[in-house]
C-alpha cells in the first residue's frame, strides 16, 4: 500500500488509505464506505452501523458534518435557467429539497464529462446522489443512457416509451387543440402558430394540438403560418413583424411559449396592432405571466413549480427507498380564456390592420438600416 510519502497529496492519500482500511474491517467495498461517510440514504442500516463502527475503531474523522442528499438539476444541452419554465421548475425542486435537508446544484452535462466516462461515474465524481434532467428532442438519448445505468433520475417535460426512464410531463396537446378550436369557433380561419426553434416534446405536442384542431374544422394546415423562433422576447417580436408583413395576414395567432407570447404582445403594441380587435392572441403560461401584460392573455396554462416539486419529491424518496414505484406521470394543463381573444375584426378594420402591416415593414427596414450603419 502507498505511504504518505508516495503521494503528491498526502491528505488525499491518507484519506484513501483510511477508507480502504475501514472497508477491510467492515467487509464492504470502498464505495459503500464512501456512501456511509457521506450520509447517503441508499445503505442498509445494519451495513451503515458496521461501517461506522469500523470507522470509529480506525479513528477516522471526515472533518465535516455528514451531509444530506445532493441532487442536480442537469441540462443535456443548452442551459436555459433564465426561462420562466426552468426557473419555476427549479423553484419547485428547491422547495422539495428543503423538506429533505437536501442540496441542489445546476449542471451542464456537456461541460466536463469525459468521453469515455459513464454517467454514473460522472455523477459520483461530482458527489451527486440523484439527478433531475432537462432535455430537448436531440439529446433524449442521454436520459435513456442514464436510465440504463440505473442511476436515480427523473426527466421533466419529456415522455419515454422505455419503462426504465422516469419522467413527469405536462399534457398540453389536448388543451392546445381546445384553444385553437375556440378561436375557430369565434370565426377565425387563418390562425398562425409560433413555437421554439429547438424542438422538445412540449412544443411538439402543442404543434400537434394546433394541427389536429385545424383538421377537425376542415381547414388546411398552411406551413407558411407555422413560425419557429427562439423562445425569447425578441423571438416573439420578430414573429409579430413577420405576421404583419404577410399580404393575407392571419386574424389570430397561437404561441406555444410564455416568452414568445410576451414578446409578441409587446411588439404588437409598438406597431399599433390592437389585441384582440385587430389580432387575437392565445399564449402559453408556465406560471402567471399572462397577468403581467395588457390585455390579460388567454392561454394554455400549467404550473411548472408543481412539476419541479413533484419531480424533486419523488427523486428524494427514491434515494431513501430504491424500491419506490417508478415515476411515469403526465400532469394535465388547462385553457384559460381572458381578454386577448375575440371574433375576427369587421372588414373595415382589416384596412387599418393592412396599414399596420405596412408600418411593421417600415419599422423593420429602419431597424435593419440602423444595424447595418452600426457595423460600418
Amino acid at each position: 500500500m502507498k505511504t504518505v510519502t508516495d503521494c503528491n497529496n498526502s491528505i488525499w492519500c491518507d484519506k484513501v488509505a483510511s477508507v480502504r482500511g475501514i472497508a477491510r474491517r467492515a467487509g464492504v467495498s470502498t464505495a459503500t464506505v464512501s456512501r456511509v461517510l457521506n450520509n447517503s440514504p441508499a445503505v442498509h442500516p445494519d451495513t451503515r452501523a458496521r461501517v461506522l463502527a469500523a470507522a470509529g475503531a480506525a479513528g477516522y474523522a471526515t472533518g465535516r458534518r455528514p451531509r444530506g442528499p445532493r441532487i442536480a438539476f442537469a441540462y443535456t444541452q443548452e442551459i436555459t435557467i433564465a426561462h420562466p419554465y426552468d426557473s419555476a421548475v427549479l423553484a419547485g425542486v428547491v422547495r422539495a429539497a428543503g423538506e429533505h435537508n437536501a442540496d441542489v446544484i445546476i449542471l451542464g452535462l456537456g461541460r466536463d464529462k469525459a468521453r469515455d466516462e459513464r454517467f454514473a461515474q460522472y455523477f459520483q465524481r461530482k458527489a451527486i446522489d440523484g439527478v433531475i434532467l432537462r432535455t430537448m428532442a436531440a439529446t433524449r438519448g442521454f436520459c435513456e443512457r442514464i436510465a440504463e445505468e440505473d442511476f436515480p433520475h427523473v426527466v421533466v417535460s419529456e415522455r419515454f416509451d422505455s419503462p426504465k426512464v422516469n419522467f413527469i410531463d405536462g399534457a398540453s396537446r389536448e388543451e392546445m387543440q381546445r384553444a385553437v378550436g375556440y378561436l375557430l369557433s369565434l370565426g377565425h380561419e387563418r390562425v398562425a402558430f409560433g413555437m421554439h426553434n429547438v424542438a422538445d416534446r412540449d412544443h411538439l405536442d402543442r404543434l400537434e394540438g394546433y394541427q389536429a384542431a385545424m383538421r377537425e374544422h376542415g381547414l388546411k394546415c398552411d406551413e407558411k403560418l407555422i413560425f419557429r423562433q427562439p423562445y425569447t422576447l425578441a423571438g416573439g417580436a420578430t414573429l409579430i413583424n413577420l405576421l404583419m408583413g404577410m399580404p393575407d395576414r392571419p386574424t389570430a395567432v397561437v404561441l406555444a411559449d410564455p416568452l414568445l407570447s410576451l414578446g409578441a404582445v409587446r411588439e404588437a403594441r409598438v406597431l399599433g396592432v390592437r389585441i384582440p380587435e385587430d389580432l387575437s392572441v392565445v399564449g402559453f403560461d408556465d406560471t402567471d405571466v399572462r397577468f403581467g401584460v395588457y390585455p390579460t392573455l388567454s392561454a394554455v396554462c400549467q404550473n411548472a413549480d408543481t412539476l419541479g416539486f413533484e419531480a424533486g419529491r419523488w427523486l428524494l424518496q427514491r434515494l431513501t427507498d430504491p424500491a419506490t414505484t417508478p415515476m411515469r406521470r403526465t400532469v394535465p394543463t388547462y385553457f384559460e380564456i381572458n381578454d386577448s381573444t375575440a371574433a375576427p375584426a369587421h372588414p373595415a378594420v382589416a384596412a387599418r390592420t393592412r396599414s399596420a402591416a405596412a408600418t411593421a415593414e417600415s419599422e423593420q427596414r429602419k431597424r435593419t438600416s440602423v444595424q447595418v450603419f452600426g457595423r460600418s
